[in-house]
């Protein structure tokens, strides 16, 4: 049955997910995503520790974990997204992706925005990257088709969001920016990993629940 899970018609994620040349594109589209996002980071990753670099280059660890994701599908191409198994560590895979896709996507438009006279009009650090940055959540609304969670999986998905903003605001580890954060940033991206969990909880099945 295509009962609708969140704000994407499930017609919609059946098309880009069912379909191998699409699963695939998509894939792919992340993989050169991680590597735009890993060159943005690399300048000012020598001083960080690199045990950290998974909590500090945010949108590259959010499209790795989506591309992980998205990977577990292959298996299945061709298939309905029905025929999809659920397991546990499955769930907290697909939650961790969505809340990290939904945090990125949101706070990088807030970041860009709190200062924007830092980035606008230059077209790529402003236009560009919150374009792309607003594509992570477009993506995140895929993952809810064929995604299960649990109780444990959004708790631990929000207790490494707020330790990720401990990390960055905490200890200076956020990503660069063209200004220091301050409180607010500080707040509103803790806000949204709160707001990114309370999505997860709201729009993803249970693990154990039927088969819609």
């Amino acid at each position: 049955m295509d009962t609708e899970r969140g704000p994407l018609p499930r017609r919609w994620a059946r098309y880009y997910l069912e379909n191998t040349p699409s699963l695939v594109w998509l894939l792919v589209v992340n993989a050169v995503g991680i590597l735009v996002g890993v060159r943005y980071y690399v300048e000012t990753m020598p001083a960080v520790s690199t045990f950290l670099w998974p909590l500090y280059a945010d949108s590259p660890v959010a499209l790795f974990l989506t591309t992980l994701s998205l990977a577990t599908l292959l298996p299945f191409a061709g298939r309905s997204l029905d025929d999809v198994p659920a397991t546990l560590p499955l769930a907290y895979l697909h939650t961790l992706a969505l809340v990290w896709l939904l945090k990125m996507g949101v706070w990088t438009a807030v970041a860009l925005n709190l200062r924007f006279a830092a980035y606008f009009p230059d077209p790529w650090a402003y236009f560009g990257i919150i374009v792309t940055h607003l594509g992570f959540v477009a993506e995140a609304l895929l993952i809810p088709h064929y995604a299960r969670t649990t109780r444990g999986a959004l708790a631990f998905a929000l207790l490494l969001a707020l330790a990720n903003d401990v990390l960055d605001y905490g200890f200076g580890y956020y990503p660069p920016l063209r200004y220091d954060p301050g409180g607010p940033l500080a707040a509103a991206s803790v806000a949204l990993s709160v707001l990114a969990v309370g999505v997860a909880w709201y729009v993803v099945p249970r693990l154990g629940e039927g088969s819609d």
